[in-house]
């Protein structure tokens, strides 16, 4: 504490000292690099009136003790009143710190208003009192050190100070009426060619936090067309893309289609807009004109890597993730290129793997070291095992994970139970589970686990029990609903009872897209084809999956639709050929595709 105290105070005497003719500390000379030299003689051309005598000296020595003894308010006085009398920019702004620090915001905005009143062209004295107002949420009162922070900025910096203030009003309370107050105060840049676009993205990220998605788009039109080679309106058109909203998108076009190059980031983040829409075909196109532009970007080569897998392209894919790992490791290391390295890691094996070359997937796996993957990871190692007739060394590579965070353990229990259920290993997965509810009898998703193992040995009347008993403990559990629902309605048994039991399911997940084909399963048992029609393609558009598509093959295929059936059948079995729900439609129906 009183090292600490001494070195503040020591800062302050050096800053202060040298101007008023006493002796301050010796330093020598060699001991000063050139930019401190710079900036102490700055300092001193600032506040050539500073006057730090004996009482001075005593005063700021007693605001410091008080500082750090945990008394802020005769600290900031003390030292508030000392950069008054000194006028010393470095007063004002310790004093404006301690009241901060302290939480006392009003103390705070006085000290830092004082400091503006002293150093009307300070810009850090402006920031503060702009900060400090909306901190306190009272944005009527911020316009003018607003104003005034924008006018200090030198000219060239200005576009990255527009860029900061939609993040200085993002806690006001009235979002509208920071909108209205900021374009009001800065209203001459948003037709100055050199700020206009600029502050037109400003003025749109401001709307748009209001809630004004007409507003904020007429900003991002306006800030493009005041610049068409501009960033920021970009960035924000591509917040605002939206089907009923196709401007947007086309401000985001214009700007790819005139840029050359354009942002690598930016058109990386249109990738990833088109990817969460489902639009792959536009997204491809949209990564190849980006390494083409940017050979050496390496997460478009990732991106691209994982879409041209998704597409079933495995050789595209992996000469596209080498490509990755070949930039990624050339460049800097940290969290996201750790999660990016596990990403190309885990598409290799999995191409690996398709081609049955198990030792090449394996090797893939073992280079995975990111901490958040490594779970996963060791998982597909002992699925790898068990391909290979070695389950029981794949649950002692479970086993031997180690525990490195909360769940852990938990994980590493429901990883060997899914290991065993892969396998088709049902009774020892069972007896697993039982072990596990001896020390946790009231654990749902053990209980609902069991019930789904008892399911596959044939127990069906213990699954309906305990899939009861886990409605009972928790009533909004729609997992239970829709698996005992569909169970039924797969029997053909009960099939009002396992309706009511799915729609309820419907009710707590209403966009579950396997929910949904339950539904659609019940009404085709029901004898409603259409309506189960309507379901099921609603469900497979979602999600598409092979049971879904077993189950959408076989509505179509009573219907008389039968090359549909047939598409649809097809492209559940490239989803996943081992599915047993796809396998058993297709031999009860004897189809081969």
């Amino acid at each position: 504490m009183m090292k600490q105290l001494l070195c503040t105070f020591a800062g302050l005497w050096l800053a202060l000292a040298p101007a008023t003719g006493q002796t301050a500390p010796a330093v020598p000379a060699s001991a000063k690099s050139p930019a401190t030299l710079q900036d102490h003689q700055a300092k001193e051309a600032e506040n050539p009136s500073s006057a730090l005598d004996a009482q001075l000296f005593y005063q700021l020595l007693i605001g410091e003790i008080s500082a750090n003894a945990g008394e802020p308010a005769p600290a900031v006085s003390l030292i508030l009143d000392a950069a008054k009398k000194t006028n010393d920019a470095q007063l004002y702004q310790r004093a404006t710190e301690l009241a901060l620090q302290s939480r006392s915001g009003e103390a705070a905005l006085q000290a830092a208003r004082a400091w503006k009143q002293a150093h009307p062209t300070s810009i850090d004295a402006s920031r503060y009192t702009l900060q400090i107002l909306l901190a306190l949420n009272r944005v009527s009162e911020s316009a003018e050190p607003l104003k005034a922070l924008v006018e200090l900025t030198p000219t060239m910096e200005r576009p990255q100070t527009f860029a900061a203030v939609p993040r200085l009003y993002a806690r006001a309370g009235d979002k509208k009426l920071a909108a209205t107050l900021v374009e009001q105060t800065l209203a001459p840049y948003f037709s100055q060619p050199g700020t206009a676009a600029p502050a037109w993205a400003m003025a749109g990220r401001l709307r748009l936090a209001g809630g004004d998605t007409v507003g904020a788009l007429d900003a991002a039109q306006r800030g493009q067309a005041a610049d068409a080679q501009a960033e920021a309106p970009v960035l924000v058109a591509l917040e605002l893309i939206d089907p009923k909203r196709p401007q947007a998108e086309a401000i985001v076009s214009q700007y790819l289609a005139r840029a050359t190059p354009a942002s690598s980031e930016l058109r990386m983040a249109y990738v990833r807009h088109l990817l969460s829409a489902e639009r792959s075909t536009n997204a491809l196109t949209q990564l190849q004109t980006l390494i083409k532009e940017n050979p050496d970007f390496a997460q478009g080569w990732l991106v691209l890597g994982s879409l041209q897998l998704q597409e079933n392209k495995p050789v595209q894919a992996e000469t596209s993730l080498k490509r990755y790992l070949t930039l990624a490791e050339q460049q800097t290391t940290g969290d996201e290129s750790s999660r990016g390295l596990a990403q190309a890691f885990f598409a290799l094996a999995q191409i690996a793997e398709k081609r049955k070359d198990l030792a090449a997937a394996d090797a893939w796996l073992k280079r995975i070291e990111s901490p958040e993957a490594l779970m996963q990871a060791q998982m597909r190692r002992a699925i790898l095992l068990g391909q290979q007739g070695k389950l029981q060394e794949g649950l002692q590579l479970i086993r031997d994970l180690p525990e490195l965070k909360e769940g852990d353990e938990r994980s590493k229990f429901m990883g060997q139970v899914t290991l065993l259920k892969e396998f088709k290993q049902y009774l020892p997965a069972y007896e697993l589970i039982g072990q596990a509810l001896i020390q946790s009898p009231s654990d749902i998703e053990l209980i609902y686990e069991q019930a789904m193992t008892a399911e596959k040995l044939g127990r069906l009347d213990e699954m309906e029990t305990l899939l009861r008993r886990v409605i009972s403990l928790k009533p909004d559990y729609h997992a239970a609903y829709n698996a005992l629902g569909y169970s039924l309605a797969d029997r053909n048994v009960r099939l009002p009872e396992a309706k009511i039991l799915i729609q309820k399911a419907v009710a707590f997940a209403p966009t579950d897209p396997f929910i949904k084909d339950s539904l659609g399963w019940v009404e085709f048992r029901l004898g409603h084809q259409a309506e189960a029609l309507r379901l099921l393609e609603a469900a497979f558009k979602a999600r598409p999956d092979s049971e879904i598509a077993a189950h959408l093959g076989e509505v179509l295929w009573s219907m008389g639709q039968r090359e549909r059936a047939q598409a649809i059948w097809k492209e559940g079995r490239l989803l996943n050929p081992e599915n047993e729900t796809l396998l058993e439609t297709l031999k009860r129906l004897r189809i081969k595709l």
